[in-house]
């Protein structure tokens, strides 16, 4: 008895360990300079807007100048609008080469790569290699090519990078190029990770399920996917049958509901807490379709995942499952 009371103190005491640990901040953050991508709607909009009330120097970039616009409109003037399209190397470049002359000796404490999009959500003999690419651009070569562009910056400060992944970066249940791009940002954010410890910069990964945003606006979603549909070949319209679409959309939507997380601030929480906590964690799931389902489901078996996965899709007319 003795030892199973020792045994639960001992427990007791490592987590109240951890959580006083997980507390501590860096000091004298006031006025250091951050810059975040994807700004112009959800996760990064609400960061740049929140940071900015912190007294940060964010450098906010937007794909869009209307984005730019109502975003400056409703921040202080320390807060920098940029449009940048992170699938332009020159434009990434010019914005890096901007942000240096900004920033001067002191470096850039904080890079948040948050672009992204979701681009076609479909069965994978519905696509063609297009469908896969700009998700891919987006997602993953545009947020390296961010990164390695601000890292001599980040190093200076030795600062934060805080990519923003994806619970689809360990569990892929749809096909289309989302899920492919972010397993990369998932392996690239690692590798970084380790890379940049021996220069005091410190790397996480959010991983978000699904929250009610523009890339996950399921209209927006069925949408592209039933362009897809209407110009499939005949046989393979013939293979899935045509009433596949309806009752296969309409499967996902009710899924869509169940999951979906309509506060997104839970998602700038743990921005704030990796680009301030004195031990940022390497990452942060967060949503609680992502802590209870998906990535308890990520470690599990193929078979269970499967399982599990292929409960929630409609079988082709043709199928030959067994």
């Amino acid at each position: 008895m003795l030892f199973y009371i020792l045994l639960f103190l001992g427990i007791i005491s490592l987590w109240w360990h951890w959580r006083a640990r997980d507390r501590m901040k860096v000091t004298n953050l006031t006025g250091r300079y951050i810059f975040i991508t994807g700004c112009d709607t959800g996760f990064g909009n609400m960061a740049a807007k929140t940071f900015d009330k912190k007294g940060f120097r964010v450098f906010a970039s937007c794909l869009t100048e209307t984005g730019a616009k109502a975003l400056k409109a409703v921040s202080s003037k320390q807060l920098r609008t940029v449009l940048l399209d992170v699938r332009d190397a020159d434009s990434v470049k010019k914005v890096a080469a901007w942000v240096k002359a900004e920033v001067q000796s002191e470096g850039l404490w904080g890079l948040v790569n948050n672009a992204g999009i979701m681009g076609p959500s479909a069965p994978t003999d519905w696509l063609d290699i297009e469908h896969f690419r700009e998700p891919i651009e987006v997602n993953l070569i545009g947020l390296i090519n961010v990164t390695i562009n601000m890292l001599p910056l980040i190093k200076k400060a030795k600062g934060r990078i805080v990519n923003v992944s994806s619970v689809g970066g360990r569990l892929a249940f749809s096909g289309g190029g989302y899920f492919p791009s972010k397993f990369g940002v998932e392996g690239f954010n690692d590798s970084l990770r380790r890379d940049m410890k021996a220069f005091g910069v410190k790397v996480c990964c959010i991983q978000p399920g699904l929250f009610q945003t523009a890339l996950s606006n399921p209209a927006k979603i069925m949408k592209e996917k039933e362009v897809i549909w209407n110009n499939l070949p005949p046989d393979i319209k013939t293979q899935y049958g045509e009433e596949y679409f309806h009752k296969d959309a309409a499967k996902k939507q009710k899924l869509s509901k169940i999951c979906l997380n309509k506060d997104i601030s839970a998602v700038v929480q743990c921005m704030e807490h990796a680009l301030t906590s004195l031990h940022p964690r390497a990452h942060y799931v967060v949503g609680q379709d992502a802590k209870w389902f998906w990535n308890p489901l990520s470690r599990m078996p193929a078979v269970i995942q499967d399982f599990l996965l292929l409960r929630n899709r409609i079988e082709p007319a043709v199928s030959h499952a067994k």
